[in-house]
C-alpha cells in the first residue's frame, strides 16, 4: 500500500428520500495500520467497510487513494458451482497470477486454513465453517494492499480464527492495512492502531493504543525454509533467539519493534511461514533482561 486511503465527509442512504446510514464519515488509512471499527447493531458498520472495500460508492463525499484491497464479507455466497481449489485458482487469475502460482497459494492458504481435504469437495456441499475459511482465503490469495474483515472470525474453528490473526499480523508487517469489524471485543485487543466507534451515523475515534510499555517484549515463532538462516535484520533485533525445532525459530523482540521482525521475515526470499505472535510472559524473558526496566 503505497498512499493513505481517505474517507472526506462521507455519506450513504438508500433510496433518494431513504434515512442517512451514514453522514459526515472522515477515516484515514494509512499503510500498514490496523484498524478496528465498533458500534452497536443497525449503526451502520457493514456500509461502512463496503465503502471502504469499495463495494459500494457514497452517496455523497469522496474516497480517494483506492488502494489495491480484498474483502471479507458478512455472508460469504458459499453456493457457488466451483470446488475451493479451483474456485481459488480462477481468482487467483483474476488477480493477474499465473494459472500455477494461483493454484499453488490456493493450496497454501487451504492448508493453513485446515481446509485442504475439501479442496475438491463442491462448495455447496462444504459447512459454514469451511464455507468460512474459503472466505477468508480469497482475501488473502493475492497479497492484498487493503484487507477489509467484516466478522470475518465468526464461524471459524480456534485454529483457524488463530491463523487469521496471524495472517492480519503479516500483512500490516508487509505494508498492506486492515480494517476490521468483530463482535468479541477480545478480538486483537490492544493491538489496533485505532479504533472507531459508530455513533448515530458518524464515525468517533474512541481510543488510540496505548504504546506497549518499556521493556515489554514480544514473542515471535517463525518456521523457514529447509537449511536457511534467520534473516539478518530480524536476528540483529531480536534479545534473544533458540531453535526449539529444526527450522523453526523462537524470537524474543522488543514490542516496539516487532513490525521489523515480521517484515525481515516475509520479505525474505523465500519468505519464512510466521507461526505465531504473542505478547511474552515473565518467565519467557531471559535472565539477563529481567531486571531491566
Amino acid at each position: 500500500m503505497h498512499r493513505d486511503l481517505e474517507l472526506a465527509r462521507v455519506g450513504r442512504r438508500y433510496g433518494i428520500r431513504g434515512p442517512w446510514v451514514l453522514r459526515g464519515v472522515d477515516l484515514t488509512v494509512t499503510p500498514g495500520s490496523l484498524i478496528r471499527v465498533e458500534g452497536a447493531n443497525g449503526t451502520g458498520k457493514s456500509t461502512l467497510l463496503r465503502l471502504v472495500a469499495g463495494i459500494e460508492t457514497p452517496t455523497e463525499g469522496r474516497v480517494t487513494g483506492r488502494p489495491r484491497t480484498a474483502y471479507v464479507p458478512e455472508r460469504f455466497p458459499a453456493a457457488l458451482p466451483f470446488t475451493p481449489s479451483g474456485y481459488l485458482t480462477r481468482l487467483g487469475a483474476v488477480h493477474g497470477l499465473s494459472r500455477r502460482s494461483a493454484a499453488a497459494r490456493a493450496a497454501t492458504w487451504l492448508e493453513r486454513f485446515g481446509a485442504a481435504a475439501y479442496a475438491d469437495t463442491p462448495m455447496a456441499q462444504l459447512s459454514k465453517g469451511t464455507s468460512q475459511k474459503i472466505a477468508v482465503a480469497q482475501a488473502l490469495l493475492a497479497d492484498p494492499e487493503l484487507l477489509v474483515l467484516d466478522e470475518a472470525w465468526t464461524g471459524l474453528d480456534a485454529e483457524a480464527r488463530a491463523e487469521l490473526e496471524r495472517a492480519v499480523a503479516e500483512r500490516t508487517a508487509a505494508g498492506g492495512a486492515v480494517v476490521f469489524v468483530d463482535h468479541d471485543p477480545r478480538r486483537l485487543a490492544g493491538v489496533p492502531d485505532a479504533v472507531h466507534q459508530l455513533v448515530g451515523g458518524t464515525l468517533e475515534r474512541r481510543t488510540a493504543q496505548a504504546p506497549s510499555p518499556a521493556g515489554a517484549l514480544t514473542v515471535v515463532t517463525a518456521r523457514g525454509p529447509a537449511g536457511g538462516r534467520l534473516p539478518a535484520d530480524a536476528a540483529r533485533t531480536a534479545v534473544s533467539a533458540e531453535e526449539p525445532a529444526p527450522g523453526t525459530y523462537r524470537l524474543m523482540v522488543p514490542a516496539s519493534h516487532s513490525d521489523v521482525v515480521l517484515r525481515a521475515l516475509l520479505a525474505a526470499q523465500p519468505p519464512w511461514h510466521v507461526v505465531s505472535v504473542t505478547p511474552s510472559e515473565p518467565s519467557d524473558v531471559p535472565p539477563d533482561r529481567k531486571d531491566r526496566p
